[in-house]
């Protein structure tokens, strides 16, 4: 669960069950964050973002209907969306660490280095994500330099665009079997 497309959602249970605890907004929980998808992941970057994030947090709980929030739940808030965005970056660093050592090994090299293309929202538009990212594919592999390149083209071009790799890797191999057999 490292996508932005999930990490809303999972600040928004951690909300509830802390809530359901006593931990947070003196116990009771609004009825729109009850609502699933209401905890958007752009508001954890909004949230994270350095430039009056307390202010941040408060618009965003009145805007879920916890208008008598404290600034202590603000507080909370701001660190569970850190841990939260932290853990995905890490989990998603090592992941990444691990094939990249892997094609390191696979190629027999003590060093190696390596581009790797990106893309999405939360590495784009989080104030963090990116630099924890790289920070742990640093820590895991430091056997190998890693430059991450930001893809503007978005996912669907990069899909195509291995299909027709993969197409063209498949034709060629036929072509070379139908020469073998003549």
């Amino acid at each position: 669960m490292t996508s932005g497309m999930y990490l809303g959602e999972i600040v928004r249970q951690i909300l509830i069950h802390m809530t359901n605890q006593g931990l947070l907004f003196r116990g009771q929980i609004s009825e729109r964050l009850k609502t699933r998808g209401i905890f958007e992941t752009k508001f954890i970057s909004q949230i994270e973002s350095d430039r009056l994030a307390l202010l941040q947090v408060r618009g965003i709980l009145l805007q879920l209907g916890l208008e008598d929030s404290t600034c202590e739940d603000s507080i909370i808030v701001k660190e569970v969306c850190g841990a939260v965005s932290r853990r995905a970056a890490q989990l998603c660093g090592a992941g990444l660490a691990a094939v990249i050592d892997k094609i390191r090994e696979n190629r027999g090299l003590d060093h190696m280095e390596i581009t790797v293309g990106v893309d999405g929202t939360l590495y784009k538009l989080h104030p963090h994500f990116s630099r924890i990212l790289q920070e742990t594919v640093k820590q895991l592999v430091p056997s190998c330099d890693v430059t991450f390149l930001l893809s503007e083209d978005g996912s669907g071009k990069g899909a195509a665009l291995i299909t027709a790799v993969a197409k063209r890797f498949h034709y060629d191999g036929e072509q070379k079997e139908k020469q073998n057999h003549v």
